[in-house]
């Protein structure tokens, strides 16, 4: 894998010498880039030849990197998940295109099956893992519901850790570098290292929000907008069954609005 995985970033980045027709697909890295990859290029293929236009896909080594790229309006439709979206439309006008149909929900996986959650988020030594600070259910729902519901801040307790993708938490949890892992549901049933997953238990589940939106750059024109998302809506479901997503549909930016709301008290537990 060590020798892959920079191979696998590089076919993530082709964006050299690319035509006027080339648009430049970003997807959150949830995942491995190889994983991911290999899950989205037969979409990117499939949208090319519907659209006429060539669709690249195009990832990070991190959910940060991808911020930084996706915040400077670096990519023309990217897969974010909500917290991102908010944010890249109001710093770079994207605009909520398409969504998985099923709502988002954040979970906190546990090794074993006696663990209790009342007390597992009590004790003050308890290890969290998370993939990143922005990851809005995996991390973001998860600490505030924590603290909202529970009293539990889990930035004071600090001990806590990112490491980067939702699969890393995943195998973090089972390996034990640490006791209580933040995820979403969709990541943790696509989560393929049998070893691992046989050893975890999902023991919390967040309230439920919209899902991760693909959004449009606002200088696509509105032909290649209303192209691309007739070209998401007839996706074939043996495809769109890769993604572990049941079923794609229409969204909106004001179908955010709830995690607009959010925002000032998400942002207070970012860290």
């Amino acid at each position: 894998m060590k020798v892959l995985l920079p191979i696998a970033i590089a076919l993530c980045s082709m964006s050299a010498n690319v035509s006027a027709d080339t648009l430049t697909f970003g997807i959150v890295p949830q995942q491995s880039p190889l994983k991911m990859f290999k899950s989205w290029k037969p979409i990117t293929k499939y949208l090319s030849e519907k659209t006429g236009h060539k669709i690249v896909f195009k990832t990070e080594k991190s959910i940060a990197e991808f911020e930084k790229v996706l915040y400077s309006g670096g990519y023309d439709l990217a897969y974010v998940n909500p917290y991102h979206f908010i944010i890249a439309n109001r710093k770079q006008d994207y605009r909520a295109a398409v969504r998985a149909k099923k709502m988002i929900r954040g979970i906190l996986v546990a090794k074993g099956d006696d663990v209790k959650f009342d007390d597992i988020i009590k004790s003050k030594t308890t290890r969290y893992l998370f993939p990143s600070p922005n990851a809005f259910a995996a991390t973001l729902l998860t600490k505030f519901e924590l603290l909202s519901k529970y009293g539990v801040n889990v930035n004071e307790q600090d001990t806590f850790q990112y490491v980067n993708s939702h699969d890393s938490v995943y195998s973090g949890i089972a390996r034990n570098t640490g006791e209580l892992g933040g995820g979403i549901q969709r990541t943790y049933n696509n989560f393929s290292k049998k070893k691992d997953k046989n050893k975890l238990n999902i023991i919390y589940t967040t309230d439920a929000y919209p899902s991760h939106p693909i959004a449009y750059k606002p200088t696509l024109t509105e032909e290649t907008q209303k192209n691309l998302t007739e070209a998401f809506l007839s996706i074939p479901q043996e495809l769109i069954n890769t993604l572990k997503i049941n079923k794609i549909i229409t969204s909106s930016n004001e179908e955010f609005d709830p995690i607009r709301k959010l925002e000032t008290s998400l942002a207070t537990i970012k860290r």
